[in-house]
């Protein structure tokens, strides 16, 4: 019996420690061992008034050097800024990826008022992972930034509130893309009480392999990813059919197209804007997608949706190019189109590499190339999992396929069809053939920075951080960004989304992805004053522009608006005339940085902040301006039937300006003398350019080529340390919002001569 007890004993000893583990396991993945990620606290002051009036100043005085009339203030922000209480930005935050820790609302109130000197910026958290309690403490923590300076009517820096709809399809079809919504004011009734996403929240790992991923790794960090991850799970989705100012304040809203969100918006009532940005970035936009669908109906609020991001952290979406990284054949089915001088697509690259590993393994050349057919099938329809159809495919295998060649800065797997540039080509003409229907945007720029950094790109410093590119990930995490490794097969496989058991970071290419992360880019605008309401104005003007970073200044003028009595129009002007217009274009350039942070920065933040927030490098210019080298126009000239092709209809650049090498800025004027000729509406932006300089991932994957220019290796950032900034030479740059022309006159008599002047630009 001694035995038998003994024997019982062991029994009940292993299953009170199996019982026992399994408790911590589901108690640290429910995350009894982690804390709240809480909205931090705001330690700076205001920036001192001295400061604030001394830089005013000296854009006055760089305005009147290039001869700038009654010139507004130039402000300078961030309509895109993610904080830790983005679901992404928290896996980054994690050890083994970026690693940082928590980044919450006050670190993005202080680093875009004594790191980056801005004098604007908005959170745009992603509404589809924000708790009812993170949005409250977004609303408290953005209030008490704004009650921090020191005078309201002229505030040192305007914070404003908002959040990302990340919506993304799996078919063009059934993909919108990502839009910021940014509110006009801060009282709560001009506050939703709730953010809207675009689906429910994210599941993340399931909750044993939550809890054994915290008790194994043994960091704080993970353990408050647990934490995050259950409170998620706790929010219901609201109701259908509901008003939305009817619906309870603890559930997430879900709108799950662009015309659903308008439609709650108009609910709300409350002054917002919504603004489109990555439209271009092939991470996430599945190939063959454009926005002809986007023009329809209630899919466009021209009234709120009247910005676009041209440019950001993840890349330039400017230019138009004809290529394509899929077709699709008279079924449906997707293609996949052959390589050019230009453009190689992803899906023939898949085709090159099985047949490179075929005829290593000895086969014969036929049965390489049916298996390179094979493979060129399976990665054109496999949309932007195209990488995964090969297996053991490593980044560097993908050389430079899916990249725009002859873009600078591209965004990564650039998808034309998205670009500003044919968004402005196009029309819709369902309503009225006579009145197509515009996407008549402002451009912006903002730097989608997912670690609180409001406008990081004013130096190009700190790569992990300071843009989105971390080193090479390690450590169990590396796997919530990436499939376990594989062996290389000399046969692809096919992919489906929906049957795929990958999370949605695993399903995407993050390897060349890394290569193609910057700093990113500003908002500036013409305002009458620097308080809330000025600014606001400005941005329902859209008199606004984007840089790639620097604090260019830049105007671009209408010299000769109809019944104007001497007045000009400024860029985001519509006009309706019939003579020739007339343009200016004047830019300064930015002041070289010096190195380190000012006096006030460090008083304000204290040593230990500003080497974590600002990374011991701050806004901090001196007083030579680097050079404009060029003025740059482009000219659309919208499509009047839907059959014109908008590569024909895009002439960029339509006119070149070289400018004196002296830092004083560049002054253009001229005349588009084929407007009355052409007899239609017209479309004109400028782009000014500094001279060259070494930014964060300029290079992209920084192709070797061969006598023949084919590119046969690259050396991609994601192989390399965080200590290396992957450095390229680029032209820091600034695109004017767009002047929109419409054709009074009568249609011209000899539609000949009118195509003739559609086509053939001034010279340059």
């Amino acid at each position: 019996m001694s035995g038998t007890r003994l024997l019982v004993g062991f029994f009940a000893l292993i299953l009170g420690l199996v019982g026992i583990a399994l408790g911590l396991v589901y108690a640290a993945g429910h995350g009894a061992f982690g804390s709240h990620e809480g909205p931090g606290e705001i330690v700076g002051t205001y920036r001192e008034p001295e400061a604030v009036a001394a830089a005013a100043a000296r854009v006055a005085a760089a305005a009147d050097d290039v001869g700038v009339p009654r010139p507004k203030q130039v402000l300078f922000g961030d309509f895109h800024v993610h904080t830790t209480y983005s679901y992404d930005a928290f896996l980054f935050s994690l050890p083994g990826l970026i690693g940082e820790g928590a980044h919450p609302p006050a670190d993005a109130c202080d680093f875009a008022r004594h790191c980056s000197a801005l004098d604007f910026f908005s959170i745009n958290d992603h509404a589809e992972g924000l708790s009812p309690l993170h949005w409250k403490e977004t609303v408290d923590s953005i209030r008490q930034c704004a009650a921090v300076a020191s005078d309201p009517a002229n505030p040192d820096l305007v914070p404003f509130l908002g959040w990302e709809w990340t919506q993304q399809g799996t078919t063009p079809e059934n993909h919108y893309g990502h839009k910021n919504v940014v509110l006009a004011g801060l009282s709560d009734e001009e506050i939703p009480a709730r953010p809207i996403a675009s689906a429910p929240p994210p599941e993340g790992p399931p909750l044993l392999a939550r809890g054994l991923l915290a008790l194994r790794y043994r960091h704080p960090r993970i353990h408050d990813l647990a934490v995050d991850i259950t409170e998620r799970a706790a929010i219901p989705v609201c109701a259908e059919g509901v008003a939305t100012r009817e619906l309870p304040a603890d559930c997430t809203e879900v709108a799950p197209t662009p015309a659903d969100l308008f439609a709650k918006l108009d609910e709300w009532g409350v002054p917002s804007i919504v603004i489109p940005h990555g439209t271009t970035w092939g991470i996430y936009t599945p190939p063959g997608t454009t926005w002809d669908k986007q023009l329809e109906g209630a899919s466009h609020d021209p009234e709120r949706q009247s910005l676009l991001e041209i440019y950001s952290g993840h890349g330039d979406s400017d230019v138009y190019r004809k290529f394509r990284a899929v077709e699709f054949d008279e079924n449906g089915e997707a293609v996949c189109p052959a390589p050019s001088d230009e453009y190689l697509p992803t899906c023939w690259r898949a085709g090159e590499i099985i047949r490179e590993r075929c005829l290593s393994e000895g086969l014969v050349a036929s049965e390489c190339e049916e298996r390179a057919a094979t493979a060129r099938i399976h990665a054109a329809q496999a949309g932007s999992s195209a990488h995964l159809v090969v297996p053991g495919a490593i980044g560097s295998d993908w050389l430079d396929s899916g990249q725009c060649r002859d873009c600078d800065q591209p965004a990564f797997n650039y998808r034309p069809g998205g670009s500003a540039q044919y968004l402005l080509s196009l029309g819709n003409f369902d309503e009225d053939e006579d009145k197509p229907r515009r996407f008549r945007f402002g451009f912006i720029g903002s730097s989608d920075n997912h670690t609180g950094r409001a406008g990081s790109g004013y130096k190009e410093v700190e790569r992990p951080g300071m843009t989105d590119s971390m080193a090479p990930p390690f450590g169990p995490l590396a796997r919530l960004l990436r499939p376990a490794p594989e062996e290389p097969a000399a046969a692809s496989r096919p992919f489906d989304v929906e049957t795929s058991q990958l999370a949605s970071f695993q399903r995407s290419e993050t390897e060349r992805l890394m290569s193609f992360f910057q700093t990113g880019g500003l908002v500036a605008l013409h305002a009458e004053g620097r308080d809330r309401a000025a600014i606001w104005e400005a941005v329902q003007r859209k008199e606004v522009y984007g840089t790639s970073g620097p604090r260019i200044l830049l105007w671009f003028d209408l010299l000769n608006p109809p019944g104007s009595a001497g007045r000009t129009a400024p860029m985001g002007s519509e006009v309706a005339m019939q003579a020739n217009p007339i343009f200016q274009v004047r830019a300064v350039g930015s002041f070289e940085q010096q190195e380190g942070c000012p006096e006030a920065s460090a008083r304000a933040l204290g040593p230990d902040r500003l080497a974590r927030l600002c990374k011991n490098e701050c806004y901090h210019p001196g007083d030579v301006r680097r050079p404009i080298t060029r003025i740059e126009i482009v000219r659309v000239r919208p499509q009047q039937d839907p059959a014109e092709d908008p590569s024909e209809l895009i002439e960029d650049p339509w006119r070149t300006f070289e400018c004196e090498l002296d830092g004083a800025g560049c002054s253009v004027t001229f005349e588009d003398d084929s407007f009355g000729r052409a007899g239609r509406e017209s479309v004109y932006y400028a782009r000014a350019y500094e001279a060259p300089a070494l930014a964060i991932n300029a290079g992209g994957v920084r192709c070797t080529y061969d006598d023949d220019g084919n590119c046969i290796s690259v050396n991609l950032c994601s192989a390399q340390p965080a200590s290396d900034d992957c450095l390229a030479e680029h032209e820091p740059r600034a695109w004017s919002s767009p002047i929109f022309l419409d054709y009074t006159g009568k249609p011209p008599e000899n539609p000949e001569e009118a195509a003739l002047a559609r086509l053939s630009p001034l010279p340059r």
